[in-house]
Order: C-alpha cells, then structure tokens, then sequence
C-alpha cells in the first residue's frame, strides 16, 4: 500500500514539474503535503501492526506464555499484505478537471 502511495505521489510531483502553475497553487501544496503525511501514517501504521502481530505471534510460541495460549485456543496470526492485485494498483490522480 505505501508503495503505492509512493508512486502516485512520485506522480503528481512529476504532474507538477510539467505545469509550474500549478506547482506554485497554495492548494496543490497543501494536497501533495497532506498526500505525503497520509503516506507515513499509512505506513507507520502497517508497521505497528507487524510489529504487534510479530510480538503475539511470538508470545504464542514462547514458554510459560504458550501454556495458557495453547488453553485458550490462542492461533497466530498473518501479517498485513494486500490482499488482491486491485488493491495493489496505484492510486490514479487526474488534475484534468482542476
């Protein structure tokens, strides 16, 4: 997903060295700002979710932790991935219409 996020703000930088314009609208600033912020969170956020999933994963295994999981019917867990070649596809920015 960040990768993603990556190329189409990869893109839109690109879109705006072609259109100087543009590149000097406070707005477009603004957007391609908040499109690089949302990019870390998104990332930051996978992130913590892989560490945390490792950690349990991790704990299931572990002893004394792995008696009361295994009581409990505790199961480990995957880390986050896309889940479709769709949702793996780049994020599509049309200024066309500006």
């Amino acid at each position: 997903m960040d990768n993603q996020l990556s190329n189409a703000l990869k893109t839109i930088m690109a879109v705006s060295e072609n259109y100087p314009e543009l590149k000097a609208n406070q707005n477009f600033s603004e957007l391609s700002e908040e499109l690089r912020n949302t990019e870390n969170k998104i990332s930051f956020s996978r992130q913590f979710y892989n560490d945390a999933v490792t950690m349990y994963n991790t704990k299931l295994m572990v002893f004394p932790s792995n008696i009361i999981a295994s009581i409990f019917k505790f199961t480990s867990r995957d880390l986050f991935k896309a889940e479709s070649e769709e949702a793996r596809k780049n994020v599509k920015v049309d200024f066309k219409n500006v």
